[in-house]
């Protein structure tokens, strides 16, 4: 396994002085990094060398850092991405993890603080993330949280990390009430009152995903005034065994 210090980073930032600043200091503590300016730059690089982390800017040229992570994801990268912006509020915090970013730091930061969370998201990648070995299956929905795949009447699904991360929390609570709180904080780390309609949006999207009738949810359940439900009495729950 290689050494952290050993890690390629690619930095995507196009105010020349922030990514000197971030580039002298991967480089003390032994990582490799590679600077781009625009996302156009990086997809090039990223097409041509492997990496271990991004970080990157969301306020860039062209196509800016929240819709250049979404397209990655739509690929299908697992590269962990950690994203820079000078917008600090929760909304801005939510958009950017529901697009696929592992960790976001709001400008200006503590180089300190930068580093212990690129080490952070470097041992993370590396230790065991994925979801082992958890199948599930109910009404005519078949579910592989480990691959991120599901496949439903309508047709096959790849999912998010989000995605699946909401599931597995609604899987291991089934028939239980799960506050949005529970919900914001479980899986985008933020404060459990904090205002967003992402939550709203992630429920909408798994209904659409997986009932027969989305305005009808039979599995996907809001309890009024308390949160959402996940129930299926024909479900088999998960880890069911798999041949290695």
């Amino acid at each position: 396994m290689m050494n952290t210090t050993q890690a390629r980073i690619l930095l995507v930032e196009d105010e020349p002085n922030i990514a000197e600043g971030i580039i002298f200091n991967l480089e003390a503590e032994g990582y490799r990094s590679t600077h781009c300016l625009s996302a156009e730059e990086a997809r090039a690089k990223l097409d041509a060398e492997e990496f271990d982390l991004l970080v990157l800017d969301i306020m860039l040229p062209g196509i800016d850092g929240l819709e250049f992570c979404r397209r990655l994801r739509k690929k299908g990268s697992e590269l962990p991405v950690l994203m820079l912006t000078a917008r600090g509020d929760e909304e801005d915090r939510i958009a950017g993890l529901s697009e696929g970013a592992d960790d976001y730091l709001t400008k200006p930061f503590s180089l300190r603080e930068f580093l212990l969370r690129v080490k952070a998201l470097l041992r993370r990648s590396r230790g065991t993330t994925r979801v082992r070995g958890t199948n599930y299956s109910f009404g005519h929905n078949q579910i592989d949280l480990a691959e991120r795949r599901a496949t439903t009447p309508a047709g096959p699904i790849e999912l998010t990390e989000l995605e699946v991360k909401m599931l597995q929390l609604f899987f291991s609570r089934e028939g239980k009430v799960i506050s949005r709180g529970d919900l914001l904080q479980s899986v985008w780390g933020v404060a459990p009152d904090t205002e967003t309609r992402t939550l709203d949006n992630f429920i909408v999207r798994l209904r659409k995903y997986f009932e027969v009738d989305p305005g009808q949810p039979v599995y996907f359940q809001t309890v009024r005034g308390r949160g959402y439900r996940f129930v299926s009495k024909d479900s088999k729950k998960g880890p069911q065994s798999n041949a290695e």
